[in-house]
């Protein structure tokens, strides 16, 4: 893993990115000479640099935002075609919007569409050698962990939920003195002199610290410091879940870790660099997305008749209330003798206009008014009502946290999880959830924005 502005991105990730950037400037050669006799006096103009950057970045752009840099999507060979064909017409259709502006530039439509047709099948071709034959094995580090508990077992039985690439590579586990042991005995180093030998002895490159019980007893802090000294990673299994799974798992969360640890950025600095942002993605939000919702205003107002918008009480910044505001998507009087309700699949509640701007996402769009009132950000946790507010601050420990920082209209749990319709789902959310409260960054708002792309065009997690 690569910590990239406190967003921990998978070594895969950055190598495909990398050999899908030479793909694309190899297919952007291969089309401009292809279509123009003249090609190589314009390959080697200045104009052909900044044509093929403006390419390639478009190109590798429209790919994560339908998700092609997921780690779950990396090795399945259909998933890999039905996200790349719909990539590759997103950014031709980008480029073309690039070219009519700006219609000076040498990559006209036809050249265009020979560097997408080779563009395509060779990402299409490298994705298949990649999911066939490439050992994924050289880009994991070899992994000693220090226990044999509850711990310790939770990171075998994760093992198989990981994608391959973000499956640690086991050396083997260290028992602490009187530790139960929950792990496979072939697994257990019981004759190991000491920490640091018995690394060096196995190359290892990372210690994780999964102990059953962290009060009192015996801990290697000397030993522990020797391998960090040496140059081998020591991190404690609830910064593994968080680097690998990008979510801060609820059940090897303890106090002083949120205490300690590091991230929770509330300075000065990013509050001004976060709301700069929020400003200038929601003007340009509004800009582009007014046509539509002047058409979901009049679709709605056919069929259902006043009022258009629905506002609502929820949960903001520091437990204060604000009213959100949304395109109404549910029939009149939708809860009964004003009882708040989860939306539920197939919700029959909601109109037929409003099934459709609820998968799309344009049911939230109003909500940019929010962000420029200063009440919500453009990214954030999703923001709650009081009632559920209430309920789950009794049932889930730590879910205030998430209200250290300003709501949003998109976040890192809406990409990343379905939508919610119980405390389980309200668990596994706020674990996300926290994960953006500790690691929020320009850079990871910018990288939610891209994954909101891929939600609103395929729909997914809408009720």
């Amino acid at each position: 893993m690569l910590k990239i502005s406190n967003l921990y991105v998978p070594k895969i990730s950055v190598l495909i990115i990398i050999i899908d950037a030479l793909l694309l400037l190899i297919a952007f050669i291969g089309g401009i000479s292809l279509r123009y006799t003249e090609g190589q006096e314009f390959l080697f103009s200045k104009d052909s640099i900044s044509e093929a950057s403006i390419f390639i970045f478009a190109m590798i752009s429209s790919m994560a935002a339908m998700g092609m840099y997921l780690p779950e999507t990396q090795r399945d060979f259909n998933t890999t075609l039905f996200r790349l064909m719909p990539s590759t017409a997103l950014c031709f259709g980008i480029m073309t919007l690039i070219f009519y502006i700006f219609p000076q530039t040498h990559l006209g439509r036809g050249a265009l569409l020979f560097v997408m047709i080779f563009s395509f099948l060779e990402i299409l071709v490298a994705r298949a050698i990649l999911s066939k034959g490439f050992n994924i094995d050289i880009l994991k580090s070899r992994t000693l962990v220090l226990g044999t508990g509850k711990n310790a077992q939770d990171l075998i039985s994760q093992y198989g939920k990981l994608p391959p690439h973000h499956q640690p590579k086991i050396i083997g586990f260290v028992p602490f003195p009187g530790e139960d042991c929950h792990v496979p005995d072939s697994l257990v180093m019981t004759d190991k002199g000491s920490l640091f030998t018995l690394a060096e002895q196995n190359n290892v490159e990372e210690i994780i610290l999964a102990p059953q019980e962290r009060r009192g007893g015996y801990f290697p802090i000397q030993e522990l410091l020797e391998c960090k000294m040496h140059g081998i990673r020591v991190m404690d299994i609830a910064t593994f879940f968080e680097r690998e799974n990008g979510h801060i798992r609820m059940d090897s969360l303890y106090p002083s870790w949120l205490v300690f640890g590091g991230g929770f950025d509330q300075s000065l600095l990013r509050s001004t660099i976060k709301r700069t942002f929020d400003i200038i993605a929601s003007l340009t939000l509004l800009l582009v997305t007014l046509p539509i919702m002047l058409i979901a205003a009049l679709f709605i107002l056919l069929e259902d008749g006043f009022p258009l918008f629905y506002r609502q009480e929820r949960v903001g910044k520091s437990g204060e209330t604000f009213m959100v505001l949304k395109f109404r998507s549910m029939r009149k009087n939708a809860e009964k003798n004003n009882q708040p309700q989860w939306a539920t699949t197939n919700d029959p509640r909601v109109t037929r206009i409003g099934n459709i701007i609820r998968k799309l996402r344009i049911d939230e769009l109003p909500q940019i008014v929010n962000v420029l009132k200063n009440e919500m950000s453009f990214v954030g946790p999703r923001p709650e009502r009081p009632y559920f507010v209430n309920m789950l601050n009794a049932q889930i420990p730590y879910y205030g946290v998430r209200h250290s920082v300003k709501p949003g209209i998109t976040g890192w749990a809406q990409v990343r999880y379905p939508y919610g319709s119980s405390v389980e789902d309200a668990v596994e959310k706020l674990q996300y959830d926290l994960y953006y409260v500790k690691n929020h960054s320009l850079f990871l708002d910018v990288v939610i924005l891209i994954l909101t792309v891929e939600v609103v065009l395929v729909g997914k997690g809408s009720r």
